[in-house]
């Protein structure tokens, strides 16, 4: 039997470098962290060119290693929460049940060091993203609930034959991407500064936010965890990274905002109207159905007052552009881009609030699922992902793990060469996702020939 082609060498927990008096209460869960504990968690990561050693020089990828657990350690002194387990608190007289984290009761955030017989163009080359890329994160399939007992971060590093990953997974009901991005790029320069012990520019808000009136959820109508966790496995598919360069995305948003006689419609909504269009067309649907597509936005600079984009936790919302199938193909582009624009025009801080005062008067938890008839799309362009060197220089490229993929979920990244170019992961069944590349509108988009 040949060994696994991933192969976890060493693994062990790293704690803050010092204590923090501010651990001892638990931190109570937001409305929007508790939603998402049946989701998976987030997995991000990047790949590294690895730096070739000579014969006098320490292993580089041992320096590297040490290196990394300090800066998490240091790290975690201001990101406590990620070092902490989840925790439910629950009476029956009376009656209350809420989840929390418990920043006292954990060994801290896990670090593994890995090994794979493969090397860069193993993972670039293909067409598809190989399915081994999701063995360079750790906690695969794990819900977030399962932070009762798994660490709520755990950070891997792959070392390839010429390169290097590294995979972070982190509890999406204790942070969303904007708070996960924070922290990794506060690792980076933690582990980039000369000084030992660094400040940081740009400190967690580790305050939950709640709406006025209300304080910490202790009245969740539930009395177990199995009347609102669920397990979703994905079905067979096919994953594939499309590149729009910043030349070929001006055109489409060019198109969009002359269609629709219009100067308001961004970039990002103009490659998402493209892709909501292609791939319902794709699918071969009945025109008769209704057609969504959701976009995840964060809501920190919505709020009233806005709250900072350095807030930890979960603040994000969920635009849906809506139409018929027949009405999203009759149609063209910049009439698809301005139903999204409609959707975000509509993204208000009092929308948002409504949002939270209704969640709170009949608490519910988001389950994932595969809709026949819609998209999700969700990451950010405007992320600094490819800002992270940790010592390496600048990150090949940037890939995802199992988490919160289904048939028609969209992840938005930076395009490597920046200058608002864009790369777009893209999850659908293998049928579909061949119809997709042989879809004109699509390819002629994609290639800046609209």
């Amino acid at each position: 039997m040949s060994p696994p082609i991933v192969q976890t060498i060493s693994e062990c927990f790293i704690k803050p470098q010092y204590p923090v008096e501010e651990v001892k209460p638990p931190i109570h869960l937001a409305s929007w962290d508790t939603f998402m504990l049946s989701a998976n968690y987030i997995q991000k990561g990047l790949l590294f060119i690895k730096t070739q050693t000579t014969t006098d020089q320490e292993n580089p990828v041992k320096s590297l290693l040490n290196r990394l657990k300090d800066s998490l350690s240091l790290t975690l002194v201001h990101f406590y929460p990620l070092a902490g387990r989840l925790a439910t608190l629950k009476q029956e007289n009376p009656p209350s049940y809420s989840v929390c984290i418990d920043c006292n009761n954990s060994p801290g955030a896990k670090f593994i060091y890995a090994t794979a017989d493969l090397t860069i163009a193993d993972i670039l080359s293909p067409v598809d993203v190989p399915v081994v890329v999701q063995s360079f994160f750790d906690h695969n399939r794990a819900i977030n609930h399962d932070g009762h007992s798994m660490s709520l971060l755990s950070i891997q590093v792959t070392e390839l034959i010429d390169g290097i990953f590294i995979g972070c997974s982190a509890n999406h009901a204790v942070i969303d991407g904007t708070s996960y991005w924070h922290f990794f790029e506060i690792l980076s320069n933690t582990y980039s500064a000369e000084e030992k012990n660094p400040g940081i520019s740009r400190p967690p808000f580790l305050k939950r936010w709640f709406p006025n009136g209300h304080g910490p959820i202790h009245n969740l109508p539930f009395s177990h965890r199995e009347q609102f966790i669920g397990r979703f496995e994905t079905p067979p598919l096919r994953e594939r990274i499309f590149h729009f360069s910043s030349g070929s995305i001006a055109k489409l948003k060019a198109k969009a905002n002359s269609e629709s006689k219009s100067t308001k419609i961004s970039s990002f909504q103009s490659v998402s109207a493209l892709v909501w269009r292609c791939v319902v067309r794709a699918r071969r649907l009945p025109h008769d159905p209704e057609t969504t597509c959701t976009m995840t936005a964060n809501s920190r600079s919505r709020m009233d007052p806005p709250l900072p984009n350095e807030y930890f936790g979960n603040l994000v919302s969920r635009l849906t552009g809506k139409a018929s199938v027949g009405e999203l193909l009759e149609h063209g582009l910049g009439w698809a881009a301005w139903r999204l624009h409609e959707a975000v025009e509509a993204h208000t801080g009092k929308a948002v609030q409504q949002w939270v005062e209704k969640w709170m008067e009949d608490p519910a938890i988001y389950t994932c699922g595969h809709n026949p008839y819609g998209l999700v799309l969700a990451g950010s362009p405007r992320f600094r992902m490819y800002e992270n060197e940790f010592g390496m220089g600048k990150a090949v490229a940037i890939r995802s793990g199992y988490g919160n993929k289904f048939d028609g979920k969209l992840m938005f990244y930076p395009g490597y060469e920046g200058g608002g170019s864009m790369d777009l992961e893209v999850n659908l069944p293998p049928e579909t996702m061949a119809a997709l590349e042989s879809d004109g509108e699509f390819m002629a988009g994609l290639n800046g020939y609209c």
